[in-house]
């Protein structure tokens, strides 16, 4: 089955980019995100968003989609699973993929679950204590204590 031009099903031989052509028989770079179809992973994203969901499919550069995602928010306490869907992930843009036990609780049990509003208010009034934080710190550069 193929998604748009480049994602397959298959296990197929990878050449590693700094490898040689006769060293490639020995090397699977497919194999270890192979091993990860229809489980339910965790990506951890450039910008920091993590995401859940089960991996369809990849290709060689780590581009993945996932079934059923959704970002998983959290601020302090509390977080929220946002529902995505079907959700295409550029490799460049994935720092970590790792798969999920299922027989374990996800999140320590002091965690509580929010509404997606709740989780937009916690975030946005973290973001402006950060932006404050930034803005006190240019001022106090500015005096220069040195």
């Amino acid at each position: 089955m193929v998604f748009g031009g480049f994602f397959q099903y298959l296990n197929r031989k990878i050449i590693a980019p700094s490898m040689s052509l006769a060293a490639s028989d020995d090397i699977f770079l497919s194999t270890s995100l192979a091993s990860y179809l229809d489980k339910k992973l965790l990506v951890l994203l450039r910008d920091g968003r993590k995401l859940l969901g089960l991996l369809r499919s990849f290709d060689q550069f780590a581009n993945v989609i996932l079934e059923g995602a959704c970002e998983r928010a959290i601020v302090g306490d509390i977080y929220c699973d946002i529902p995505l869907g079907l959700y295409v992930i550029r490799g460049e843009n994935v720092v970590l993929i790792g798969e999920l036990d299922l027989d374990r609780e996800e999140l320590p049990p002091h965690m509580t679950q929010v509404s997606e509003e709740e989780i937009k208010r916690a975030q946005k009034v973290e973001k402006d204590a950060s932006d404050l934080k930034g803005t006190m710190r240019k001022r106090m550069e500015f005096l220069d204590f040195d």
